[in-house]
C-alpha cells in the first residue's frame, strides 16, 4: 500500500533530518571513523542535500527584497548565501555572478538536490536557486514575491556546486 507525503510533511521531515545530521556530525571526533561520518556530508551526497534543503525551506515565506541577506527577507543571492552559511558553515560572495564562479561548474545531468542553478540571459547570469530535485528550485524570486519552491521555467541555466 502507497501513502503519498504531504508537500508540508515532507518539508518538516527534511527539516529534522537536517537537524540529526548536524547533531551527529557535530558530536563526532576527529578520527579515521568520524572522518566518514564528516564526508558524507560532502557536496553532492544525501547528506549535504538534506542539510540543504531542510534549512531552505526553514525560510518559505518571507519577503523578496532587493540587496537583503536575511534572514528576515532575501533577494536571490543573499538567499542562497545565507541557507549555505546556516546549513554548511560555507560563505558565498554577495552577488549571483560572483556565486558563480565561487563554485565548481558541473553538468546539468550532474545536478543534485542542494546545489546551486544560476539563471542567464544573453551569458549574464541574473539569478541564482537552490535545487530541491524533481525539476523544482527553492529561491527568492523577485520583488513582490516570497522565498517559494517553483518550477524551473526556462532551460538557460548553469549548474554550480560550492566547494
Amino acid at each position: 500500500m502507497s501513502m503519498a507525503i504531504r508537500p508540508w510533511l515532507r518539508v518538516a521531515l527534511m527539516a529534522l533530518a537536517a537537524a540529526l545530521c548536524s547533531v551527529l556530525v557535530a558530536g563526532v571526533s576527529p578520527s579515521p571513523a568520524g572522518a566518514a561520518v564528516l564526508s558524507s556530508s560532502a557536496p553532492g551526497t544525501r547528506a549535504f542535500s538534506l542539510k540543504v534543503l531542510g534549512t531552505a525551506a526553514q525560510y518559505k515565506g518571507r519577503p523578496y527584497r532587493y540587496g537583503a541577506s536575511g534572514p528576515s527577507s532575501f533577494d536571490c543571492s543573499g538567499y542562497t548565501g545565507y541557507v549555505l552559511r546556516k546549513a554548511l558553515g560555507k560563505k558565498l560572495p554577495r552577488t549571483s555572478r560572483a556565486q558563480y564562479s565561487a563554485t565548481k561548474h558541473i553538468s546539468k545531468r550532474s545536478v543534485r538536490p542542494g546545489d546551486l542553478l544560476f539563471f542567464s540571459n544573453g551569458g549574464r547570469i541574473y539569478h541564482v536557486a537552490i535545487y530541491a530535485g524533481g525539476g523544482k528550485i527553492w529561491h527568492a524570486p523577485y520583488s513582490g514575491t516570497r522565498v517559494r519552491k517553483d518550477r524551473i521555467w526556462t532551460s538557460n541555466w548553469r549548474a554550480g556546486r560550492v566547494r
